[in-house]
């Protein structure tokens, strides 16, 4: 089996220590987590961790697997980025002579769809929300400029198919 990046689901409930657990369970195993965001999710007082990694589909199943034996787990899925719908977002803190001196800095943030967030007397704050590709393309036409600080967000995603959470959070209250 070939290595593909997949995105593991995890809805949990809210409890202390649960990251760490999940991450040893990749520590065992030395697989390397890409991506990582965790928030609430689209059901009350339920957490949704979001995970990429780059594994075959047979190590995932068997992280899944593992993961869903953690007591505060109610289910894992995990999907391929074909089945996904996913973004991440990304700031850019840059100098601010810049944006006024540099014609090219405007058409950097024209062309990449980016939005300015702040602008103080020392620096500008650019936004971009998209594909991995996208931001890592933006900051290689911001780096000969130079940047001050830069910080990408973990992956979140939904998948195309419906989750079954829902559905099955609701025959287990009834």
């Amino acid at each position: 089996m070939k290595k593909q990046y997949f995105t593991i689901s995890v809805y949990s409930e809210n409890n202390v220590g649960l990251l760490n657990r999940i991450s040893g369970i990749f520590l065992k195993r030395h697989i390397n987590i890409e991506s990582l965001n965790v928030s609430k999710s689209e059901i009350e007082n339920v957490s949704k961790f979001t995970i990429v990694v780059n594994i075959t589909e047979d190590w995932t199943r068997k992280i899944v697997g593992q993961i869903e034996k953690q007591i505060e787990v109610i289910k894992a899925f995990y999907h391929t980025d074909d089945e996904t719908i996913y973004q991440e977002s990304a700031l850019f803190k840059i100098d601010s002579a810049l944006l006024f001196d540099e014609r090219q800095i405007q058409n950097i943030i024209k062309d990449n769809n980016s939005q300015i967030v702040t602008v103080a007397r020392d620096f500008f704050v650019l936004a971009k929300t998209g594909r991995r590709s996208e931001i890592d393309e933006m900051h290689d036409q911001l780096m000969p400029f130079g940047i001050m600080q830069f910080v990408r967000s973990g992956r979140i995603a939904v998948s195309k198919d419906k989750m079954q959470i829902s559905t099955m959070l609701e025959e287990f209250q009834s």
